[in-house]
């Protein structure tokens, strides 16, 4: 071969030689192409299909490196008092833990509350005569469901004179027809005040209807059993009806000279919706039974009570109104001539801000013994809530009673409540 040609040869093979090296290095510098979605997914199931391999290969080994469970040595033979001091006895095991779970101590301990009630009094009243600083009473509370049927409701006032049973009762939920029953002592249902617990109140004291008409300070409370039932009426008022039996014995109302002078009451009540931020509460009560002068003599009552509600959904802790009036008819049977009184109070309270309400009140009631003497009174009331478990609470109240004597006081009242004390009644 001649030597041109072999010179020519070798430059073409150097170049193809360079031109091969230097597409080598572009490939190798050029970046790999980038997974697709099908190379992720298929990545992660070999990832898990791997894992699940190392579990199950986990789980053999601690089964098998777990040492067959030998026999356990006889134990040595002991006195049968040894035995029997040492293994706990069938009624010991079946007692309950109470340091254990939650759910057993709340089974076997009822919700317990105790609410304070201290009223300082400053001013004159020539009839009705009122401590300087008093703690009229403290309420203890016991709530708890008894079964799937009944629950318990018991209500102690201790006060400067004694203990008393406020309530105690057992409720009937779960009977035919969405009937409910109550039996033991409670506050008969005759108007809204009546049912209303002190600590309730938006105002220290209560009406003068309570005092005139309805059975002295407390109110009407016995023993006896009651049946309400609840449905729904037309255009969506929701209607409830009672009636209660009891021993016949409520403060000077009605009195048992023997046993079959029992008293009765009914009452009906309808709840309707005004707007969203409105409602209207209407109830009508009935009450009968014997007085003090015997079986021959009877005491009716008659009873209209209302309740209007304003709560706007947007402000409603900022911002509510609360109206109540109620007017009470006595028929009293007694000597020289049967007494007819009447008595109503009207009232009104409004929320100003979170923690602060103002209010007012008129009262004016006949007296029962003696239909021709009236009193009359007003009341101004601000209350602060520092907090939903205390209450602070001032109270002008003034009074022209029957005799012609007038009477200015200024009242004060410190409520506290500690414990879990159940919701009232709406």
């Amino acid at each position: 071969m001649p030597t041109s040609t072999r010179r020519l040869a070798l430059v073409l093979f150097m170049i193809l030689l360079l031109c091969t090296a230097f597409a080598a290095a572009q490939t190798a510098a050029a970046p790999p192409p980038a997974p697709t979605a099908e190379d992720r997914i298929r990545e992660l199931e070999d990832r898990i299909i791997a894992l699940e391999g190392q579990v199950r290969m986990l789980q053999q080994q601690a089964t098998t490196s777990q040492p067959a469970a030998q026999p356990a040595a006889p134990a040595p033979a002991q006195p049968l008092e040894t035995v029997a001091a040492t293994q706990p006895s069938d009624a010991a095991a079946q007692q309950p833990q109470l340091g254990g779970a939650p759910s057993m101590a709340k089974a076997l301990n009822p919700d317990i509350a105790v609410i304070g009630n201290f009223v300082a009094t400053a001013g004159h009243n020539p009839i009705v005569e009122s401590p300087s600083l008093a703690v009229p009473e403290t309420e203890v509370s016991f709530q708890a469901v008894v079964d799937p049927y009944a629950r318990a409701d018991v209500y102690l006032s201790f006060g400067e004179e004694g203990v008393d049973l406020e309530e105690g009762y057992l409720t009937f939920t779960a009977l035919p027809r969405n009937f409910v029953a109550k039996v033991g002592k409670m506050r008969e249902y005759f108007g809204k005040v009546n049912t209303m617990h002190t600590h309730v109140l938006p105002w220290v004291d209560r009406p003068l209807i309570t005092e005139n008409l309805l059975g002295g300070e407390e109110g009407l409370s016995d023993a006896g059993f009651s049946i309400s039932r609840g449905f729904a009426g037309p255009k969506g008022i929701y209607l409830e009806a009672t009636g209660q039996m009891y021993r016949g014995d409520a403060g000077d109302v009605w009195s048992q000279s023997g046993k079959r002078d029992v008293s009765a009451l009914a009452h009906f009540r309808g709840y309707g919706d005004i707007t969203e931020s409105t409602n209207l509460d209407i109830g009508f009560s009935y009450g009968r039974g014997h007085n003090d002068l015997g079986s021959d003599f009877l005491t009716q009552l008659y009873g209209v009570d209302a309740t209007l509600r304003w709560k706007p959904l947007r402000r409603a802790i900022y911002h509510s109104f609360l109206a109540r009036s109620e007017f009470v008819w006595s028929d009293r049977q007694q000597f020289p001539a049967r007494q007819r009184a009447f008595g109503f109070f009207t009232s009104a309270d409004y929320q100003l801000a979170r923690r602060w309400w103002m209010g007012g009140r008129f009262d004016w009631s006949d007296r029962a013994r003696a239909a021709a003497l009236t009193d009359k009174g007003g009341s101004f009331v601000l209350t602060y809530w520092p907090s939903e478990f205390a209450q602070i609470r001032g109270q002008y109240r003034y009074t022209n009673y029957a005799e012609g004597r007038n009477a200015n006081e200024l009242l004060m009242q410190v409520l506290f409540a500690i414990g879990a004390h159940g919701a009232h009644p709406f």
